[in-house]
């Protein structure tokens, strides 16, 4: 084994479980990924995936200790990257930041525009992704995340807590004519796609409204917004989505006590020296914690 590119190959089958995902993962062509696996398995004269219905990929044994080996390699060559940009003292290069939806969508921009000024020497990347990315294999280099972080080897604190409650327009809200009565109840209720799960309004949802209680559902938080503001029904929000935003109000004055959140700036421990990292702490954390009051749900609704 001489190659590094074949040991990624193997390990992004292993993780992705398809070749398809893997080729997607490594950022070349499905026939490629499938010719250099194919001339790999035919040089070391063993099979290293099982080919399932599907076109799912199930590691053999050979396979798996192929992976293991390759995983091994990536953590040292990770450890190292972490190492050397840990030491980076320059106010310049590239920095990755991964981002929710909607605080790209709302609060952040105005935070980023700032850094920009102060920093032109850094290139932002905003990954927007509802999904947990992976700091320790640099798939960014900071977080903004509504969880606390699990890892031990994250660095990083809490900015606020974040407050949820229903929003809808104004005129909707009046045809109500204040009769909202209870949730699970309601047959106008906008929601998360069906069999979403691991994200903690959807889930406070599906315990409390049954389906029939949903007229319009997406995956994305953002279109839940802009169905709401269209009048398509009451969509729970993020108070710091929906109180900023002038053709909404809340359906009931206060937040929902027992779907509070929280809101964090995460880094890997080895970067947090980093001055790029520092600076983006420093002056977009700080940013959006000073804006407490709004992700906590205490500022009035715009559209009031």
């Amino acid at each position: 084994m001489d190659d590094w590119n074949e040991l990624r190959l193997v390990l992004a089958v292993q993780r992705e479980g398809s070749l398809t995902g893997a080729a997607k993962a490594l950022n070349v062509d499905h026939s490629t990924a499938f010719r250099r696996l194919n001339a790999l398995e035919k040089r070391v004269g063993v099979h290293l995936f099982e080919r399932l219905p599907g076109g799912l990929y199930q590691a053999t044994v050979t396979g798996e200790r192929m992976a293991a080996t390759a995983e091994r390699i990536e953590d040292e060559t990770l450890a190292l990257d972490r190492d050397i940009a840990g030491s980076d003292h320059r106010l310049s290069g590239r920095l990755r930041v991964t981002s929710s939806e909607t605080l790209a969508y709302s609060r952040l921009p105005s935070h980023l525009a700032a850094f920009r000024r102060t920093n032109p020497g850094i290139v932002v990347e905003l990954l927007i992704d509802n999904r947990v990315l992976s700091l320790s294999r640099r798939e960014a280099d900071i977080a903004l995340r509504p969880v606390r972080p699990k890892e031990g080897d994250l660095w990083g604190r809490k900015l606020c807590a974040a407050a949820w409650t229903f929003f809808a327009t104004p005129a909707y809200l009046e045809a109500l004519d204040g009769s909202v009565g209870d949730i699970g109840d309601r047959k106008d209720l906008i929601g998360w796609e069906e069999g979403a799960a691991g994200i903690q309004a959807a889930d406070w949802l599906s315990r409390t409204a049954p389906d029939s209680a949903f007229v319009y559902r997406t995956n994305s938080l953002v279109n839940q917004s802009v169905a709401a503001k269209a009048g398509i029904g009451l969509a729970l929000l993020p108070c710091y989505l929906g109180d900023s935003d002038p053709g909404l109000v809340r359906v009931r004055p206060e937040p929902l006590a027992d779907l509070e959140g929280e809101f964090w700036i995460v880094t890997h421990a080895d970067l947090k020296r980093t001055a790029r990292v520092r600076a983006f702490f420093e002056q977009v954390g700080e940013g959006l914690a000073r804006e407490r009051d709004l992700f906590e749900g205490r500022m009035p609704s715009a559209g009031v």
